[in-house]
C-alpha cells in the first residue's frame, strides 16, 4: 500500500509540473521529500532488522538449550570479545577439515570399491 501511495505522489507531482512551470521550487519539492522520506526509512529498516536478528538469536538460543550435549556457553556469543571469537572460529574450523577428510575418505573407498 505504502508503495502505490508513493507511486501516486510521484505520478501527481509529476502532472503538476506544467502547472508551476517546472520551477525550482516544484524541483525541490520532490527532493526535498524524498531525502526526508530517505532518511526515515533507514531507521525502520534498522529497527526492523534488529528485531529480526534478536528474534533469530533467540531462537538458536532455545535450539541450544534444548539439544543435549550442546555447549550453552555459545549462546553469550555476542558478548565475546574478537579474540574469543577467533579461537572458536579456529575451532569449528579445525572440525570443518576432519569431517571434510573423513568424507573424503568414505567417497574414495565407496569408488575403488565400484571399479573393481
Amino acid at each position: 500500500m505504502a508503495f502505490l501511495v508513493c507511486c501516486a505522489v510521484i505520478v501527481i507531482w509529476g502532472l503538476s509540473g506544467p502547472a508551476f512551470g517546472y520551477s525550482e521550487t516544484w524541483q525541490l519539492v520532490i527532493n526535498t521529500g524524498t531525502t526526508i522520506i530517505t532518511f526515515l526509512m533507514v531507521f525502520l529498516i534498522q529497527n526492523t532488522q534488529n528485531r529480526d536478528a534478536k528474534a533469530i538469536h533467540l531462537k538458536l538460543d532455545e535450539l541450544i538449550k534444548g539439544v543435549g550435549g550442546a555447549r550453552t556457553g555459545l549462546v553469550d556469543l555476542e558478548n565475546m570479545s574478537d579474540e574469543e571469537l577467533e579461537d572458536l572460529h579456529q575451532e569449528f574450523e579445525k572440525l570443518h577439515k576432519q569431517v571434510d577428510s573423513k568424507l573424503n575418505k568414505s567417497h574414495d573407498k565407496k569408488k575403488s570399491g565400484r571399479s573393481k
